[in-house]
């Protein structure tokens, strides 16, 4: 797997875990995950991809 396709994996799982956060309403955690899925879209644009 190259790099962009792992970025792309770890963007899309990230997602993913805020969606069920967000359906749980679990508010705790919601922004931590925001975050997190932030800074990967982060790299992802800053990668050039």
């Amino acid at each position: 797997m190259n790099p962009k396709e792992k970025l792309v994996c770890q963007i899309e799982e990230a997602r993913e875990k805020l969606d069920k956060s967000i359906d749980k309403d679990e508010t705790d955690i919601i922004y931590q995950r925001s975050v997190e899925l932030d800074q990967l879209i982060e790299q992802y644009i800053v990668a050039g991809y």
